[in-house]
């Protein structure tokens, strides 16, 4: 019997996890309870034990492939009959693979300028940015092949599912070769380019024969169900003048979009190659009928479950037709915009979000950064800023209200000792990245105010690192620096609250002199809390902005020593 492994569940707020690692592979035995495969969630990693003896008949994906709770991750075959069966499929298929493969060196040669000495070459693979990150996507080449790259030059942009960052040269050289192009992805480790040490370079002579597509190990998996030798001649035939990625193939499988319709894609990547964006904007023009072609290739894969499309979309609105060409402008989302919805979605469907509002008088803090912010920027280097403060007294009202410094896991509540302080910055043209302050419980003013400058400016410049964007356990948002009053930011999973701060704006204000009310010009501030009222109640949250207010309005220069 065919049986389907699911991505298991691992705590009552976990949607999805990441496979991190298979202990099985295609055709291999397996026990009951044995370690199967191992996956990291934002709660915990852990190994899944298989549920019964059998063979792995497939894995549907890859190690470093994140997939929502429940979905059907590898099949196992527990009938010993059909399993004897199973287990000489990968051989068959590696056979395939190989053959393909070396068909595909040896038809398909990109165009490459490579050095005269091979030992001259410096390889530059793709980095690993962190612990759980197994693969990467190139964004943007800085470099050309033949163009001179000095030691820590940028040479390329790289996004994970953790971080978008540039990649620095590992030497001065001649960029020789590009392996990989822009909007492929690629495991971690694998060589994305070459460069010659020595800068003696001369281009390879172009191949001019037949070409044929890359494949990819689903592709390669689905010849399980036909016969190997007739699907390698299928694809053999269908011959192309151009160079397709494993990434924009797997779009292609899914979406039903066939070899012909593929090869009628205008390219926007290097030497007119098709990227993603390009297939990404073509669906979202084209008719919802599938190709013929394509459709006789589904009919032969009837018996296979198809891999859930990656590419996530939205109810489509039907235009005027004449705003067809002229009045709408289609812009496919960038990975960093993608993460957010998705990252936005997720809080609004897991916390209960309720905002609460508070007024504080600035005042004392205003009067002392315009009396000291010249000497404390010529003795410290530090910019004295409202947020420092405004930071400063979050941590301390976070100590006094620990509960608001957790987050929930199942029906636990996991309390933190310490305090690291996410800071959201605003990216242009229109992103957005939380960086953490870790352990801010241990910086004063001063320490707070020259994090918050180092975490803002790597994130602006693409040099932070995964650690910096995970483990935050309290968020603080400045909408009042473009002159926001106030605000209802979304809380940052798995957090279980996130503080807004409006802009400072001078107000009349009725304030109490010698017992006689009357008005008076102040700052004023408006703070922000919205917290998850699965945890926190509006006693606690109404409590911890009280304390804010007044550690703001009761400013005490000790603070900054």
């Amino acid at each position: 019997m065919k049986i389907e492994i699911p991505m298991p569940k691992m705590g009552e707020s976990v949607m999805e996890g990441t496979i991190t690692k298979w202990y099985k592979q295609p055709g291999d035995t397996i026990k009951k309870d044995e370690p199967f495969f191992e996956i990291s969630t934002d709660k915990v990693d852990t190994e899944v034990p298989s549920p019964s003896d059998g063979i792995i008949l497939e894995l549907l994906y890859s190690e470093g492939d994140t997939i929502d709770v429940g979905r059907t991750v590898a099949y196992i075959e527990t009938d010993s009959t059909a399993a004897a069966i199973a287990k000489s499929t990968p051989s068959k298929v590696a056979e395939a693979k190989k053959e393909v493969e070396t068909i595909v060196e040896k038809e398909v040669s990109q165009p490459q300028i490579v050095t005269d000495d091979k030992e001259s070459l410096i390889d530059i693979p793709m980095p690993k940015m962190g612990e759980s990150v197994m693969d990467g996507t190139i964004i943007r080449w800085y470099k050309k092949i033949g163009e001179s790259v000095k030691k820590d030059e940028t040479i390329f942009e790289i996004s994970t599912d953790k971080v978008d960052t540039e990649v620095p040269s590992p030497a001065e050289g001649i960029l020789a070769e590009i392996l990989v192009n822009e909007q492929e992805t690629v495991e971690v480790g694998t060589i994305c380019g070459r460069l010659s040490a020595h800068g003696k370079v001369h281009a390879a002579p172009k191949i001019e024969s037949e070409k044929i597509p890359a494949y990819t190990d689903d592709s390669m998996h689905s010849i399980i169900a036909q016969n190997v030798n007739d699907v390698i001649e299928e694809k053999k035939d269908n011959s192309s003048s151009k160079f397709y990625s494993p990434l924009v193939l797997n779009i292609a499988r899914q979406e039903k979009i066939g070899f012909d319709e593929l090869e009628n894609i205008a390219g926007t990547g290097t030497g007119g190659r098709v990227t993603k964006n390009d297939v990404l904007n073509y669906l979202s023009k084209r008719t919802k009928q599938p190709s013929e072609p394509q459709v006789k290739i589904e009919q032969k894969r009837e018996s296979l479950e198809a891999k859930p499309s990656v590419v996530y979309s939205t109810p489509k609105k039907d235009f005027d037709a004449s705003y067809v060409g002229g009045g709408v402008e289609r812009i496919p989302m960038d990975n960093i915009r993608q993460k957010i919805m998705h990252h936005m979605i997720n809080s609004r469907d897991t916390s209960v979000h309720v905002t609460a509002l508070i007024e504080v008088d600035m005042s004392k803090v205003h009067k002392y950064i315009q009396k000291n912010k010249d000497s404390v920027a010529k003795q410290d280097g530090v910019k004295l800023t409202y947020m420092s403060f405004v930071a400063h007294a979050s941590v301390k009202a976070l100590k006094e209200f620990p509960i608001v410094n957790s987050t929930i896991e199942g029906n636990t509540i996991l309390q933190k000792r310490f305090i690291n302080l996410g800071i959201a910055v605003a990216l242009e043209p229109n992103g957005l990245i939380v960086p953490n302050i870790k352990n801010a419980q241990d910086k004063n003013v001063l320490g707070i105010a020259r994090s918050i400058v180092d975490v803002a400016e790597r994130a602006r410049t693409k040099k932070l690192t995964p650690d910096d964007i995970s483990g935050g356990t309290f968020t603080i948002t400045n909408y009042g620096v473009f002159g926001t009053l106030f605000g209802t930011p979304i809380i940052n999973q798995p957090e279980v609250a996130i503080l807004g701060v409006g802009a400072v704006v001078k107000k009349p204000v009725v304030v109490e002199v010698d017992g006689i009310d009357t008005i008076a010009i102040k700052p004023i501030m408006y703070l922000t809390l919205a917290h998850d009222h699965r945890l926190i109640d509006g006693m606690v949250g109404g409590r911890f902005l009280k304390s804010i207010k007044d550690t703001l309005e009761n400013f005490d220069e000790r603070v900054l020593g």
